[in-house]
């Protein structure tokens, strides 16, 4: 029995009573990626990335591993969510804010203030803070310049396009303005490495393509090195810099080089989901599945799951769709994908699966998983320990 084997007996048995679509986390893989990752941060602490977990129990069990330490959120809304539930007392949003309603509450408990780091990049944000609040009238806000992380050679642009705070000239610059404003403390920096941390570098039967981003990510992470070291010296002239964040799950040992850099984020890692598969440095052990069911037979060599269409986001591109992973010997049909209601499989596998079995699949994302369900049953070994809610569960949807 091979191990993909070993592991759909193991999900079979323990979920036998349920009946799809529903999701499951094996709970000794999430627990060995979180350990690995601590492992590659060698000694730096590791910022939970919410966005890829989306559910407060397995956020609270990474932070509960040592050398997990604090939450990334992906708005505002949610930090204060997390801060008033008791689950962090230190969130920095990673995304500048447009949420008015949620500054009025920011502003007005010291608290949350106190446990919260907005994301910035220029005076507009701050502007907007304090149309809300007018400074000496609120609580001081605690704000992180963010870095552009992107590489730029002969004028091109190699990444993703966030911030446009590129060099260590305009960070000193915006600092200096961020420091002369009454009511906000610039507590950190943070650099957002995506053409590294959130790119495969071995993208399945894509060798030319492979060394090519291979390449490209060697000459922008020593870019990244000369520009994180002379940003944060030139903030340092004009405030106390707490943090330095970094990094994600793709590039964590990398980034965790760089002594510019104080914390690295990970989260998609936890879950390993199935774009991880092009990675080389570290491929997360798969831990994170959803189960639809067989629902017909249409010929030979194929058969039809209930529903299905759980696309990822991100460019429109075909390692965007769920992967069939369980059993081993199934594909998606190119002409029609993951369905809304139907995903026809193709594969030697199908000849033994009939009505009512099940498929068992990866997202190809990670805490976008959760979007579809309302609640995560836990397994270890074959068994179901406990079912959590995630944040769909919980009557949350934050974008």
């Amino acid at each position: 029995m091979t191990a993909r084997d070993a592991l759909r007996e193991r999900l079979d048995k323990a979920t036998a009573d349920l009946d799809p679509p529903f999701a499951v986390v094996d709970l000794a893989a999430f627990d060995a990626n979180a350990r690995a990752l601590v492992r590659r941060a060698a000694g730096k602490p590791l910022r939970v990335a919410s966005k890829s977990v989306r559910s407060r129990a397995l956020i609270e069990r990474a932070l509960a591993i040592p050398g997990w330490r604090g939450v990334m959120s992906y708005t505002l809304a949610e930090a204060i969510w997390l801060v008033r539930a008791g689950m962090t007392h230190d969130a920095l949003v990673a995304y500048p804010t447009a949420d008015r309603s949620a500054l009025g509450e920011l502003t007005t408990d010291p608290g949350l203030a106190a446990a919260i780091t907005l994301m910035v990049d220029g005076p507009e944000q701050l502007d907007l803070v304090d149309s809300v609040a007018a400074p000496g009238h609120r609580a001081e806000v605690r704000v992180c310049l963010d870095l552009d992380g992107s590489w730029r050679p002969l004028g091109l642009h190699v990444g993703v396009r966030r911030s446009p705070v590129h060099t260590a000239a305009t960070a000193g610059a915006v600092a200096r303005e961020i420091t002369a404003r009454h009511g906000f403390r610039l507590v950190g920096l943070m650099a957002y490495d995506a053409q590294i941390a959130g790119l495969g570098d071995a993208p399945p039967q894509e060798t030319l393509r492979g060394l090519a981003i291979r390449l490209m990510q060697r000459r922008s992470y020593r870019d990244l090195l000369r520009r994180r070291g002379a940003a944060l010296a030139a903030v340092r002239e004009h405030a106390d810099v707490e943090l330095f964040n970094s990094g994600g799950t793709g590039s964590v040992a990398a980034t965790a080089a760089d002594p510019a850099v104080t914390e690295v984020t990970a989260g998609s890692g936890l879950f390993g989901p199935a774009l991880f598969d092009g990675y080389r440095a570290w491929r997360p052990e798969p831990a994170a599945f959803f189960a639809l069911a067989v629902v017909r037979r249409p010929a030979r060599g194929f058969v039809t799951v209930s529903g299905g269409g759980w696309i990822a986001s991100g460019e429109t591109h075909a390692s965007r769709q769920p992967l069939p992973w369980l059993p081993a010997g199934l594909r998606l049909v190119g002409t029609e994908g993951a369905g809304e209601v139907q995903t026809p499989l193709r594969g030697p596998a199908t000849d033994g699966l009939r009505v009512g079995d099940r498929v068992w699949f990866r997202h190809a994302k990670a805490g976008e998983l959760c979007e579809h369900v309302n609640e995560l049953h836990l397994v270890d070994g074959a068994e179901v320990v406990e079912t959590v809610p995630t944040y769909r569960g919980e009557g949350r949807a934050f974008l």
